[in-house]
């Protein structure tokens, strides 16, 4: 069982045996083996070429722009590292903040507590499995599986966002217990026990769609290309590439994303679904505008439901 930081509690480093949770005791996650995880997801998996690129931005985007198709839409961020605790206005108490997980939380339009958002959530702003050994833990992938199956009866789509790049460890291979639980033996090699697992592991677990997040900024080119191959080498779909202008004045962009368009298509069948252009601050809706919905249906196989 993975244990939890109460909402109440003061910031700290735990020293515990297994992977830290910064959430509230009433949102704890239920146990994995309780969720049925042979059922198929529907949606995507966002992912980017590096990070700071504005996956979290364009997530909200996708969310925003499909709730708008009339479609129940749950944003899903299985690992945040990076939480601030933020002290209740009046009186004791408080609550840990990130602003990946409140972005999402915010742009789903179902009912989330921020535990089914982002099950597990971890203080140091670093690695996520850095920040789990520094906690005095490590990050359990049947938690991470089971939180997006757990939400899919609920919505029509579930936009995942991954954490940093695409090859991002998680768990390294020697933090594996010998005793692991019924769905890591079950969903093995997706759980990596004895090789490690990272987002890319977490992906093809999740068997869903994947849509790229290209940072415009020199060398997009070669990541964004290396990254559609990493891709593809997990025998995953890439349904299609979003270009964001995350530095409003790279010379040349409208050339990097001509290049782009005609290599993903070419060379993957991926599409150019979307360019957003600087804004800040940059809002879900404002990015919903930039995206071509129509594009995305069809690269995610959704029928919208707005008339």
């Amino acid at each position: 069982m993975t244990k939890m930081l109460g909402a109440g509690d003061p910031p700290t480093v735990l020293h515990l045996t297994e992977a830290d949770v910064l959430w509230e005791p009433e949102a704890q996650p239920q146990d994995a083996a309780e969720v049925d995880t042979d059922r198929p997801l529907r949606g995507c998996f966002v992912t980017g070429t590096d990070t700071e690129v504005g996956k979290t931005t364009i997530t909200a985007g996708l969310l925003h722009a499909l709730a708008q198709q009339g479609l129940r839409v749950a944003g899903y961020k299985p690992v945040a590292a990076g939480a601030v605790w933020q002290a209740a206005a009046s009186g004791p108490g408080g609550h840990w903040h990130n602003e990946d997980v409140e972005a999402l939380h915010s742009a789903s339009n179902i009912e989330l507590t921020h535990s089914e958002v982002c099950p597990c959530l971890l203080e140091e702003a670093c690695a996520p499995h850095l920040a789990a050994r520094l906690e005095g833990g490590r990050i359990e992938p049947a938690l991470l599986i089971a939180g997006a199956h757990r939400l899919m009866p609920r919505c029509d789509a579930l936009v995942v966002e991954g954490a940093g790049g695409f090859c991002v460890p998680l768990v390294e291979s020697q933090e594996f217990s010998e005793e692991q639980t019924a769905l890591d033996v079950a969903a093995a090699p997706a759980t990596g026990a004895g090789t490690g697992w990272g987002t890319d592991d977490l992906a093809v677990a999740l068997d869903l769609p994947v849509i790229l997040v290209v940072g415009l900024r020199l060398g997009c080119i070669n990541h964004a290309l290396l990254t559609a191959e990493a891709v593809a080498a997990r025998s995953l779909r890439l349904a299609g590439w979003i270009a964001n202008r995350i530095e409003p004045t790279m010379p040349h962009a409208q050339l990097n994303i001509d290049t782009l368009t005609r290599a993903l298509q070419q060379r993957h069948d991926a599409p150019l679904l979307g360019v957003v252009a600087y804004h800040a601050p940059a809002t879900a809706a404002r990015v919903a505008e930039e995206l071509d919905i129509g594009a995305v249906l069809d690269a995610l196989g959704l029928s919208g439901r707005a008339a």
